[in-house]
């Protein structure tokens, strides 16, 4: 086949399939695999910025790169179930809490991601979405968690920090970066 040939197959490929949708199971399972151990391995403190009332995390550009990039139920599992164990291995108080908010806020990324058929504006709503939900989620978890809410009052200016850098990250690493073009075009080889 000549090479005008086989990129139109790749864009009718591209464009014939609903977004978001990895069709072997096995590829699937894998790569939300990866991004769960990756996931896990940002929970470590190593690989944080030490703040008042704890640290900032870089796990949100991964779990909403993820959620842009796969179906909501496997956003969940690198979300909120990547984030639960991370919490559980390395720092268990607020493990349910994590389940919670980070897989929100994967399942709302990937829903307006999929709805908006993978555009930069709908994702970008998603990721401002999933971000908010993620603070109040994480803010209302640590009045409990630590029963006081002058805990969470403190960390809330942190938590959006990190929410923001972890929009902004994820928004430059799919768009600008062109991660989304490449994962879809190696996925549906």
């Amino acid at each position: 086949m000549d090479r005008a040939r086989v990129r139109e197959r790749r864009r009718e490929a591209m464009a014939d399939h609903s977004y978001g949708v990895i069709r072997d199971k096995t590829l699937k399972l894998t790569v939300t695999s990866i991004f769960m151990a990756m996931n896990i391995v940002l929970s470590l403190s190593a690989f944080s910025v030490p703040v008042p009332g704890g640290h900032i995390y870089f796990c949100d550009v991964l779990i909403n790169t993820a959620a842009m990039l796969l179906d909501p139920l496997s956003a969940f599992v690198v979300g909120g179930i990547g984030s639960f164990l991370g919490d559980f291995f390395f720092y268990p108080a607020p493990m349910f809490v994590s389940l919670v908010a980070h897989g929100l806020q994967a399942v709302v990324v990937s829903l307006v991601m999929r709805k908006g058929k993978g555009r930069p504006g709908p994702a970008g709503l998603g990721v401002i979405l999933g971000s908010v939900i993620m603070v109040f989620v994480y803010t209302l978890g640590r009045a409990y968690v630590y029963a006081t809410p002058e805990v969470a009052i403190i960390k809330l200016p942190f938590e959006c920090l990190q929410a923001g850098i972890g929009a902004a990250g994820s928004l430059m690493l799919v768009f600008p970066l062109h991660l989304k073009d490449m994962f879809f075009r190696s996925m549906n080889r």
